[in-house]
Formats: structure tokens, C-alpha cells, sequence
């Protein structure tokens, strides 16, 4: 039988873009503690960390604080050490070539594993059939790193009584919030560092429960960014994943608001919120003036529209109403194109296990990895083999490198053709080069 039989539903997914380090962790954001919105005032306690929820799969999201993670004992530390195993479930190429997406299972039983692993398969089924997502599939490798439970299901769900035991304490009705779906990051952090290079973690949670959370102002040392929360077996749950992958991979801001207040701060860093207006932006050529007047994906033309980043008045998004808004939305043109480089950013442009440190001979065989859309040239002190345009794998005999016994420099250069990135300085995350020294 699949599901232990007391379980009505899977589980929540959770994904984890950013946890911080086995010691308690703190926020950064000086928003008011236990209110929805976060900037009414106030500031949080070194023992909290800010959480956006998701409250319906059709609304905007929520933020509020909840109590911080306490330190791992040595004796949990122990105990997560020799629990569960590092599984791969997608892999496109080495480890720091690609995007290292790693799923941690909470409220999994040692029997329900295998469950586990489909609920990974399914899930990233579900969020790569997004957009950029699905236009960038062989960038990424899936890892899912396993977790004994000892009860399956999760605190919370159905009802605030239900308690259960597990890997990872995942808790609906977290402070007192019925769709806020905590967990302990300190768990989830030596968890992660059981997988080799963490840029994304994603916690399915055994739940059918709707509900989910984003940890986005906490950093692991392990190198990824931030927590979120949602549910692997409701029909809306990779869209909350997807929403704070924006915040993780894209650096985007949110798009909704929480009050009725008006935005007096700087010119925002986020490349989807501006002060500007749309006519501002044009003619100064700043922000997502390149995309101004484009159809968007997530519908309508890009332009200014008022409202963002938590306020109503004095700040603008690029367009109605994108993921980065409203759940079951698509990433809009500018927020898009923060996706892609931020993808590369991870995954760089162009890499090879072959060592760029030592020369080659002329019969070493060089291989690279490399968008399977990327444009790729390879040089011979300067000048292309145009014949060699487009190979993953080359010698240098093949390239032509001459055979005369004097050192001669070989060049591979890759560039993703997008026209999807249109911001100069995030473009030049799109290509890359690697030099070897020859000598035949």
C-alpha cells in the first residue's frame, strides 16, 4: 500500500531557498512582530526570523514573524548525520555545472520513501513546466535527500491538536496562523549539507493540507537563500514554490501589498520595483524600460503600475498582476529575464572538469558542459576552428592545433541566445570562456 492508511493526503511542499546556519536564526526586516503587514511598525526580536504565507491559492500572499529555530543539540546532530540518503533524481551534469535542486522529505516514514521519491518527481514535473523553468530543464540536477520520520503526516493538518513526530517539525498553524507551515531550518540546514552543492531546497512536508511559508531573509552557509513552504499534493503548491524561486533565483521583490500606506524610501534595488514612472523610465533608461510597452506573459503590457513591495502608493511593478502577486500568474518580461540570469548564475555559461590549471596534449580529449541552447566556439590562438562550432567534446589534434612543440593557447566560449535578457549587465551572465594551454 503506497500511503500509510491514517494519512487522507500527501504533503506539503516546502521549499527551502535559503537557511541559515545550525545556530538560531535572525531577520533582517524591521517589520512588526505577529502582523500581517510587515511594515506597520516595530521590529522584530533577535529570536525571530519573517515568513510570507499563503493563505488561498488564488490571494496575495501574507508576512508576519514567528519564533526563530532553536540550535542543534550534538545529539541531533548525531542523529541527522546518519539519517537518510542523498538520491539523485535528475542529473543533467557535474555538481556546480548545473542548478543543484535538493528536495528534503518531512513526515516520511522509513517505509514511505519510495513515496517520497514519486512526490519529488511529481513535484519538479509540476514547477519545471513553468516558464523559464521549462525552457531551462538541462540546466538543473534534482537531488532528493531522505528523512526517517517516526509518524507520517505533519503537525497541524487537519486540525491545531494533531501532533506529529517528525524529521523536521513541520507545523501548520504556526504561531497561531492555520495555513503557515513552519519547520525547523537548523534540521533543514544539516539536512541540505548532506548534498554536495545546495542552490535551491525544497521540503516536501506529508500533507494535503493547503498552506506553505518563504524564509526569504535568512542565509545558510551552505550558499542557498531562504525557506518557503507549500504542499506537494495540493494542485497550487508549485506555485508557491515557484513564487520564492523568484525571490531565491530572480532577486525579485514582491509585487502585492499588504497596506494602504505610500512608499518614501530610496529607488529600490530590485529590478521590479521603481519609483519611476513609466515616461521616467524611458527616457532615463533605467529599469525594465526595455520591455516598456511589451505583451507580457503574464498578460497585458509591460509599463509602471502602482503598488508593490507591501505598499499601495509610491512605487511601481512592471505589470498587473504576476506570479510575483498573485498565485497561478507567470512571471512577467522583466521578472523572467531575472529568472534566466539568475539561473546562469548558478550555472555558469560554460564549464569543464578538464583543468584549465595544466596543460593539455594534443590527444586530450576536453569536455564541456553548456546550455543545450548555447551558442559554441572554439579557438585556436585566436582564430576559430569553424568547424568545431557547436561540439561539447574536442581534442586539440582536431581543433588544429599545430603540432610544432611551441605552447599555443586554446579557447572554448559559450553564450546563451536569448532575447529573453535584454539588461546589458545581467546579459553578461549569459556568457562565459575557458582557456587551456597546448603543447604537441
Amino acid at each position: 500500500m503506497r500511503r500509510n492508511a491514517s494519512r487522507r493526503s500527501r504533503t506539503h511542499l516546502i521549499v527551502a531557498v535559503g537557511i541559515a546556519a545550525a545556530a538560531a536564526l535572525t531577520a533582517t526586516a524591521p517589520v512588526a512582530a505577529n502582523q500581517d503587514s510587515g511594515d506597520s511598525g516595530g521590529s522584530p526580536s533577535t529570536d525571530q526570523v519573517k515568513v510570507e504565507y499563503f493563505s488561498g491559492p488564488d490571494g496575495h500572499p501574507g508576512r508576519r514573524y514567528v519564533p526563530a529555530s532553536e540550535p542543534l543539540t550534538e545529539k541531533q546532530r548525531d542523529r541527522i548525520q546518519d539519517d537518510g540518503d542523498v538520491v539523485p533524481i535528475v542529473e543533467a551534469g557535474p555538481v556546480g555545472s548545473k542548478v543543484d535542486v535538493v528536495f528534503i522529505g518531512d513526515g516520511y516514514t522509513a517505509g514511505q520513501q519510495e513515496d517520497f521519491h514519486a512526490d519529488v518527481r511529481a513535484k519538479w514535473k509540476e514547477i519545471s513546466a513553468v516558464q523559464p523553468y521549462a525552457e531551462y530543464r538541462d540546466l538543473f540536477n534534482v537531488w532528493a535527500v531522505d528523512t526517517h520520520s517516526q509518524d507520517s503526516g505533519v503537525s497541524g493538518d487537519p486540525t491545531a491538536d494533531v501532533r506529529k513526530n517528525t524529521a523536521l517539525g513541520s507545523s501548520f498553524f504556526c504561531d497561531g496562523t492555520e495555513r503557515l507551515l513552519c519547520i525547523d531550518t537548523n534540521k533543514v540546514e544539516a539536512y541540505a549539507r548532506k548534498a554536495a552543492d545546495p542552490d535551491l531546497v525544497i521540503v516536501l512536508a506529508n500533507s494535503t493540507k493547503y498552506g506553505g511559508a518563504g524564509y526569504n531573509d535568512i542565509t545558510s552557509p551552505s550558499g542557498y537563500d531562504g525557506i518557503a513552504t507549500a504542499s506537494s499534493d495540493h494542485a497550487d503548491s508549485d506555485q508557491v514554490a515557484v513564487h520564492e524561486t523568484g525571490h531565491s533565483f530572480g532577486k525579485l521583490a514582491d509585487e502585492y501589498w499588504d497596506n494602504d500606506d505610500t512608499y518614501t524610501g530610496p529607488e529600490p534595488g530590485q529590478s521590479n520595483l521603481s519609483k519611476l514612472s513609466a515616461e521616467e523610465m524611458a527616457s532615463q533608461k533605467k529599469k525594465w524600460h526595455q520591455w516598456l510597452g511589451q505583451d507580457s506573459p503574464d498578460g497585458g503590457k509591460v509599463g509602471a503600475y502602482e503598488g508593490g513591495g507591501y505598499y499601495a502608493h509610491g512605487i511601481n511593478r512592471p505589470t498587473e498582476n504576476s506570479i510575483m502577486r498573485t498565485l497561478g500568474s507567470e512571471f512577467n518580461l522583466p521578472g523572467r529575464e531575472a529568472m534566466i540570469a539568475g539561473f546562469h548564475k548558478h550555472a555558469p555559461a560554460v564549464s569543464s572538469t578538464t583543468p584549465t590549471t595544466r596543460q593539455v596534449n594534443g590527444r586530450q580529449r576536453i569536455r564541456i558542459e553548456a546550455s543545450d541552447k548555447a551558442r559554441v566556439r572554439w579557438y585556436v590562438d585566436g582564430r576559430e576552428a569553424r568547424d568545431a562550432r557547436g561540439e561539447r567534446s574536442m581534442t586539440p589534434r582536431a581543433l588544429g592545433v599545430p603540432d610544432d612543440g611551441h605552447a599555443h593557447t586554446l579557447t572554448v566560449r559559450a553564450t546563451d541566445p536569448t532575447n529573453k535578457v535584454r539588461d546589458p549587465h545581467l546579459r553578461k551572465l549569459l556568457s562565459g570562456s575557458l582557456k587551456w594551454q597546448v603543447k604537441r
